[in-house]
């Protein structure tokens, strides 16, 4: 009996052992969201954008701070204001084994306008500044740009290179699997939608090898199920914990988390333009979106500290603009986020609605953390106010579709910093809507005043000046509520003690930078 029982005791210990082995080639990571595309270049999201940075390179990358560092060119040179040239990485290659040559980047930067044919928010404004892009050797890259462009770095950084020969190459190509060709860190090897992403380790990758001879990134959107995921070893680290099991996981011997400052903003859209919008009603007929004084009142009936306090454990911070302080932009001159019901009703009442309006108002609830309770507080806020809120939330991969097409009156949405300045949620938020701009304005918000304010900063080269240009186009943009800020969001990961990961201030989930120890 004695015998029998040290036998199976040895048996586990080996078992174990080969598991731990097994593991240390494979790596499972449980996302809040999957990439809806694995086209690098035709939906500016978050999901797609990191999984796009495992397969792709830029020209230049982002650390984790959002700094510009090199990637596929090593360095760059501005000859004039309008003109810059790239000197690439020498002895790339592409997971198929072909050389990376300038005409790579010529090819990837003019397939823009075709991959982003019918997307919902396309990588058209990051290219806006190019006149012409040449190669001139096979390492170097001449770009012409209209202007002086003092963003081309940042807005290079979200445009991944693709082969040459896949210039022609419609997206639904790359999303049937086949061509999924970059110089990444790791090999496409399949993508289920809704479900999964498997990738490969690239072995000869540019900036070495990865720790992780193949990644499964499962998406768990439910966000009980992903953290039930790491407890029960399903996944070897997770994203968007869910700050309600913060203090659990901080209990978990085998479990660590990691918790940085996020550049993620949860925000409202409301419907400005239209005459009639189908979900708000008032007695006296039309839109009562459409004026300053009531989006006012809006955000003066949240209180955004109680929502952080009470949904998300403390872990976020109020937002009044659209960038967080100590990001290039940032305006000291917006106030701070107010919470003032009494000021709110006196607004509703001074825009010609005493008895307030009726709304419906829609939100995602597997998109951001706690996204639908967020929603259920905000209707009880609004209806506080006057403003009678019903609330109705559904998967996210339906909320945004319909909130494309404009189908909702008032859109709840989360918007990261792509580029790491203002300009880079900006103008995605609320510049004009029209071709390779405004394209996530959603309310469709516009000011001619503040269009000419983020053009400029585009083009002003001086670092002092632009920042204060984009300081105006900002207080000009808040001080309307084109958009109405909440909350940012901080990004937290927890993992098994034995795997770390340093935090992303983009919320990206990047394998080639987990570690095991």
């Amino acid at each position: 009996m004695k015998k029998s029982l040290v036998s199976v005791a040895v048996a586990a210990v080996w078992l174990t052992v080969f598991a731990s082995a097994a593991r240390a080639e494979g790596l499972t990571v449980g996302v809040a969201a999957l990439a809806t595309s694995v086209d690098p270049q035709f939906y500016v999201g978050g999901a797609n954008g990191a999984l796009s940075r495992s397969l792709f390179d830029g020209l230049v990358n982002q650390d984790e701070k959002q700094h510009i560092v090199p990637g596929l060119a090593t360095a760059w040179d501005t000859p004039d204001a309008n003109t810059w040239r790239f000197h690439l990485r020498q002895g790339v290659k592409f997971h198929d084994g072909s050389d990376f040559t300038a005409k790579d980047v010529v090819a990837s930067i003019q397939r823009i306008p075709l991959a982003g044919k019918n997307s919902p928010s396309s990588y058209l404004p990051y290219i806006a500044d190019i006149a012409s892009v040449r190669a001139i050797d096979p390492l170097t890259v001449e770009i012409k740009t209209h202007y002086p462009a003092a963003l081309l770095l940042n807005n290079l950084s979200r445009i991944a290179i693709l082969p040459a020969s896949l210039e022609k190459t419609a997206g639904d190509v790359l999303n049937s699997g086949k061509q999924v060709t970059g110089t990444g860190p790791f090999k496409f090897v399949s993508w289920t939608p809704d479900d999964q992403v498997v990738l490969q380790r690239n072995d000869n990758y540019w900036g070495g090898k990865a720790d992780w001879e193949r990644v499964t990134l499962k998406v768990y959107k439910n966000n009980s199920a992903r953290v039930a995921a790491l407890l029960a070893g399903d996944a070897d680290i997770i994203e968007s914990v869910p700050s309600a099991d913060q203090r659990n996981i901080s209990r978990q011997p085998q479990l660590t988390s990691v918790s940085v400052a996020g550049n993620r903003l949860l925000y409202l859209h409301p419907d400005q333009d239209r005459d009639q919008s189908p979900f708000v009603s008032a007695p006296q007929g039309g839109n009562p979106l459409k004026k300053v004084q009531v989006r006012q009142a809006m955000s003066l009936a949240i209180n955004r500290q109680a929502i952080i306090d009470r949904l998300y454990e403390g872990q976020g911070s109020s937002a009044s603009q659209l960038v967080p302080e100590g990001y290039f932009g940032y305006s000291p001159r917006i106030p701070a986020a107010a919470y003032d019901p009494a000021q709110a009703k006196k607004l509703l009442t001074d825009a010609g609605y005493p008895q307030g309006f009726t709304l419906t108002f829609q939100a995602s609830n597997d998109r951001y953390p706690n996204d639908a309770r967020v929603a259920q507080a905000l209707g009880q806020m609004f209806s506080r106010v006057g403003i009678k809120t019903s609330v109705e939330t559904m998967p996210g991969s339906v909320y945004f579709s319909r909130a494309a097409k404009r189908d909702f009156s008032l859109v709840m949405g989360g918007a990261a910093i792509e580029t790491g300045e203002a300009s880079g949620i900006l103008g995605p938020l609320l510049e004009t809507w029209g071709p390779g701009a405004g394209q996530g304005n959603r309310g469709r918000y516009t000011n001619a005043t503040f269009d000419r304010l983020l053009n400029q900063a585009r083009s002003t080269l001086d670092t002092r000046q632009r920042e204060q240009l984009l300081q105006q186009a900002a207080e000009l943009a808040i001080s309307q509520q084109g958009v109405i800020p909440l909350i940012f969001l901080a990004n937290t990961w927890a993992m098994k003690n034995s795997y770390s990961y340093p935090g992303r201030s983009d919320g990206f989930t990047l394998p080639y930078f987990i570690h095991q120890h």
